[in-house]
């Protein structure tokens, strides 16, 4: 069986250094490669952690690069592209590399032939709802006013941003959209709260480990899936956006939940 060549953007951030190293672990199905501005762990990165990238498996290269871009994805199987500002840290930003970033990164693997990309929106494309019950009571911590089933938000149902940040993620399933053909698929994961703990937000958390597993299956999906959304959170009690139909079409199944979590002893932690 041959590896799969996988390329990670945004290597050293966050949850990407994270995928790239369980990545590594299976080398009799993965290639995997790596792209960064330079070969420094981001800032919110814990302390400590650390990935080794040969050479010539790595390409710094910024989003604005088109051509370090293509030569980049150049005869890759999968993009998994999670590169971009994830803090909405200001239109320039935002513009530099969440709009014309990710259509360099879209055009380039569409040219290179690129099997499938794999890109990050966020679930801050449905925060609109959560100006309206039950969702209200629920993001503010009102459980008690919370009866009966929660309706769940599904990825076919019209995005509400409420900012700029947002609203790049919705170009983005966009050019998703626009790009993704017979040959070429396209895969967006709405990404939920990603931190080590759930926090006061635990409607939203996903912990590190399940988005990892999302990713990864989106990477082994069956080859007719073309295009699709999915939500990634862990299995909480007051989720409030579907994780069935990732489930349903690529086997998705969440270890996490933020209840189960927070009913550890100390030394279960």
């Amino acid at each position: 069986m041959i590896p799969t060549r996988v390329l990670v953007t945004g290597v050293y951030g966050l949850i990407r250094s994270t995928l790239y190293l369980s990545l590594k672990q299976h080398p009799d199905r993965y290639e995997v490669f790596g792209l960064d501005r330079h070969r420094r762990m981001s800032d919110r990165v814990p302390e400590g952690r650390q990935i080794e990238i040969p050479d010539d498996r790595f390409y710094a290269c910024d989003l604005l690069d088109a051509a370090g871009i293509a030569d980049a994805v150049a005869e890759k199987d999968v993009v998994v592209h999670l590169a971009g500002d994830p803090q909405g840290l200001g239109w320039e930003s935002l513009l530099h590399n969440n709009l014309i970033g990710a259509y360099h990164t879209f055009e380039a693997c569409k040219q290179a032939g690129v099997k499938r990309i794999v890109t990050a929106s966020t679930y801050l494309v449905s925060q609109g709802y959560a100006e309206q019950e039950p969702y209200t009571s629920i993001v503010r911590g009102r459980l008690d006013a919370v009866t009966g089933e929660i309706p769940v938000l599904t990825a076919d149902m019209a995005t509400r941003p409420r900012d700029l940040y947002a609203a790049t993620k919705i170009w983005k399933e966009s050019l998703a959209q626009v790009y993704h053909s017979e040959t070429f698929s396209c895969i967006c994961i709405r990404i939920g709260g990603i931190l080590d703990e759930p926090g006061p937000r635990g409607d939203v958390w996903c912990s590190p480990r399940d988005l990892v597993q999302l990713i990864t299956r989106c990477i082994d999906a069956p080859t007719d899936i073309r295009f699709d959304i999915f939500y990634a959170m862990s299995d909480n009690r007051w989720r409030w956006v579907d994780i069935e139909h990732a489930r349903r079409r690529v086997g998705y199944a969440p270890q996490d939940s933020a209840e189960n979590f927070a009913s550890k002893e100390p030394h279960d932690a």
